[in-house]
């Protein structure tokens, strides 16, 4: 068996980080990749007159309609503080959630503060309980680990939803590189193809309430209404720990407990199921960003993964209590083998694949987010 190898400037590792590979240097190739997008997205006066002539282009574009723009909202930190800077260069945001009712009361409390104060419009998708909880338990018979891949894939297409039915054609997220790293595809995958294979194999509920982003319909939002997409973060000197405190301040808004918390499913899979099932820690790549961001050192980083991810036992309980799951159904659960990834089923991933180049153009025209060229669409 080969040594462990860790990267001499973030905490991934060749025994837990997927697809990681190390140079010559004994650096890792995500923390390469983030090297190429700090060059594209520099924190200087350049980048910073870059985005001042988006936020320009978005006002222009959304002059006669009710809104400017759409962003997609979670009440944790990052949507948060994007909302209040957003507003303050002048954009009329229409705010977006996806309600998976899963969402911990904090979470809940947090957006409907910020968006009182701000006076910023919601638009919400509340999927049908019984329909979503049937796709969880789909997703946990299919045995692989990206257990809230439905939420994620139903968040992207409410916001296409919104922004279509609003007429606005621009989209934005509060995804920072700097602060949650690059998550390797090996950690989470999810596309709509992939949401239909599993609970097409697995489920017993039909996908009616639940929005799901079929290509066919992404395709037709991002080259016909022509509705772009943008992560303003990358723009911006983003600092996760001034801006809890600034929220904190101006909006009594509470800090959940960490990345991923503020919802309890979702705390369920990146807290217990990943991490003692899969051996996958996610903090992986969110301390590997604060690292290279400089919000915090390698030493603390590895510090931090040292430590055993909290579980909340009320949390567990409340999943096995909604999803009917008995202490036994659980251990037999966590102890199923073989373990599956979305490669086992069907998705999008081989017309991404095949059709680099286009995706590639579509990157370029700001008609689909860097990351998911990089994740989705590279054979490498």
């Amino acid at each position: 068996m080969s040594e462990k190898q860790i990267c001499k400037r973030c905490v991934s590792d060749s025994e837990n980080t997927p697809d990681v590979t190390f140079d010559e240097e004994g650096i890792c190739n995500y923390c390469r990749r983030t090297e190429a997008l700090e060059k594209e997205f520099p924190l200087n006066e350049e980048s910073q007159q870059k985005f001042e002539k988006i936020i320009e282009q978005v006002k222009k574009e959304g002059k006669g309609r009710k809104y400017d723009c759409v962003l997609g909202v979670s009440g944790g930190c990052d949507s948060s503080y994007l909302l209040y800077k957003l507003n303050e260069l002048g954009l009329r945001i229409l705010a977006v959630h996806f309600d998976n009712t899963w969402n911990s009361d904090i979470a809940t409390t947090n957006i409907y503060k910020i968006l009182k104060k701000l006076k910023i419009d919601l638009y919400t998708h509340v999927v049908d309980n019984e329909e979503y909880d049937d796709i969880y338990k789909s997703f946990i018979a299919s045995n692989v680990k990206e257990l809230d891949t439905p939420t994620d894939v139903a968040l992207a297409a409410t916001m296409y939803h919104a922004a279509v039915k609003n007429g606005v054609k621009w989209m934005f997220d509060g995804h920072s590189f700097r602060t949650e790293g690059i998550v390797p595809s090996g950690f989470v995958y999810a596309d709509g193809k992939y949401v239909e294979s599993v609970q097409k194999q697995f489920g017993h509920f039909p996908l009616k309430t639940y929005p799901n982003l079929w290509l066919s319909h992404q395709l037709k939002w991002m080259i016909f209404d022509r509705i772009k997409r943008i992560r303003p973060l990358y723009y911006m000197d983003y600092n996760k720990a001034d801006a809890k405190k600034l929220l904190a301040e101006k909006f009594d808004w509470k800090w959940y407990g960490g990345h991923h918390m503020e919802n309890r499913f979702t705390y369920f899979t990146v807290n217990y199921y990943m991490p003692q099932k899969y051996n996958a820690d996610l903090r992986v790549s969110e301390i590997s960003g604060l690292i290279r961001s400089g919000q915090m050192t390698r030493e603390e980083g590895l510090e931090e993964l040292a430590k055993p991810k909290p579980v909340d036992k009320e949390i567990i309980e409340l999943v096995q209590k909604r999803l009917g799951i008995s202490d036994q159904e659980l251990a037999e659960i966590m102890a199923r083998k073989p373990l599956k990834t979305f490669r086992d089923y069907k998705t999008y991933k081989p017309v991404f694949e095949r059709f680099q180049w286009f995706f590639w153009i579509l990157y370029k025209l700001n008609l689909a987010p860097q990351n998911f060229y990089m994740k989705y669409c590279k054979t490498k």
